[in-house]
């Protein structure tokens, strides 16, 4: 009997969870609500290949409608998702409607200068996120905002879903270790939509000189962040699937070591290894492909750990696991050779480091920034604009 219990709890959880993910309405689909807010302006958005309205681009949908959109601001990887991480992106022009695609770098600070800024009214940012600290798309938009307060230029934001929106872990970014990987004193996983972070960023001054944008957010509907919300495109070239995703918290790290994480094969971020580890049965071999030309260990047989059969709930019951990077570190037995200068950045803090040489495992380093999670909640929770346990 208990176990026939168990089931049907089971399966009312799982159909629950498929319920919520079907019903999420994203901001971009209440044209309703913003439609309205466009009339008369001169547009520019932030956007890539995920700001997908319905089967349409934003793009195209605002172009249908006889909006007049004058610019594209793209992240890292271009406006069609398909440069390799930190590749240079020109400007250039929108091959399918001929609309201008501005560098996000021609002006001071890596932000759009003047003539850029000069030719919009409000910009209107649609772009799928996957909540971390390292992922680099909320940077840009940080950037954008500063930019857009500077200008006195309007700001709408359209709210997708965090992937990773369900915890929140890591450590707060030491803000002298604040880069192009890491901007804000956020942790690595902050469980935050970017219109809740936007929030956030105005709210506690975070831009230059304390400065604040003129922002709107578009909430998403029937979202919480308890809802298990599956992508249903690939944000970037090397988070091909949900696994990824997942991992990313996990395996990021690799980095900012000589080890390879699966650019260049079809599971990155879901395995790990290097040519000279030792004791595995699993082995890959990296090679140069779209959006991971000139990977680490490119044509090297790499022997290592594949962590791709993990199931979802595998990955969230340990959220940050530095068990992975911890396991390699041992194997190659390099000591200081091991991590780069890059560590610390991805990680925000320098005692990571310092503890994993020192030996010890990855729950007592986890630990050690429990403090920083509880004390972030508490910060966080005023810009919330959805529902959370915490």
């Amino acid at each position: 009997m208990k176990k026939l219990l168990l089931l049907l709890l089971t399966l009312c959880c799982t159909l629950w969870s498929q319920a919520q993910k079907s019903n999420v309405i994203m901001g971009d689909e209440q044209t309703s609500e913003y439609f309205p807010l466009l009339k008369g302006k001169c547009i520019a958005i932030f956007s890539n290949h995920t700001g997908m309205v319905g089967d349409k681009h934003l793009l195209d949908i605002l172009l249908e409608n006889k909006f007049n959109v004058v610019a594209i601001f793209s992240p890292e990887h271009g406006f069609r998702g398909n440069a390799d991480a930190g590749e240079y992106v020109s400007s250039s022009v929108d091959s399918q409607t001929g609309v201008p695609i501005l560098s996000l770098y021609d002006g001071k600070e890596q932000k759009p200068g003047e003539a850029s800024m000069q030719k919009f009214d409000l910009l209107v940012i649609d772009i799928q996120d996957v909540g971390l600290r390292f992922y680099t798309y909320y940077i840009t938009m940080c950037r954008l905002m500063d930019a857009c307060a500077e200008y006195n230029k309007q700001v709408l934001l359209l709210d997708r879903p965090n992937p990773n929106g369900h915890y929140v872990d890591g450590p707060l970014l030491d803000m002298k270790y604040k880069s192009g990987v890491g901007w804000l004193p956020i942790p690595v996983v902050h469980g935050m939509t970017l219109g809740e972070l936007a929030l956030m960023v105005n709210g506690e001054g975070w831009l230059p000189e304390g400065r604040t944008c003129d922002l709107t957010v578009i909430p998403c509907k029937n979202y919480t962040h308890q809802t298990m919300y599956r992508l249903p495109i690939p944000p970037s070239p090397n988070l091909p699937n949900m696994t990824s995703i997942y991992l990313y918290p996990s395996t990021c790290y690799f980095e900012a070591t000589p080890v390879s994480l699966g650019r260049g094969t079809d599971k990155p971020f879901q395995v790990y290894g290097h040519p000279d580890m030792k004791g595995y049965d699993f082995s890959f071999t990296p090679r140069s492909v779209p959006g991971a030309k000139n990977p680490p260990q490119l044509d090297k047989l790499c022997h290592g750990v594949d962590l791709s059969n993990l199931s979802d709930e595998e990955i969230w019951k340990q959220g940050i696991d530095l068990s992975y990077l911890i396991d390699a570190y041992r194997n190659l037995n390099m000591g200081d050779k091991f991590f780069t200068s890059f560590f610390e950045k991805l990680i925000g803090v320098s005692y990571v480091r310092t503890m994993i040489e020192a030996g010890k495992s990855a729950d007592e380093i986890k630990a050690t920034w429990k403090d920083d999670v509880e004390k972030f909640k508490a910060q966080r929770k005023k810009y919330l604009l959805y529902d959370s346990k915490d």
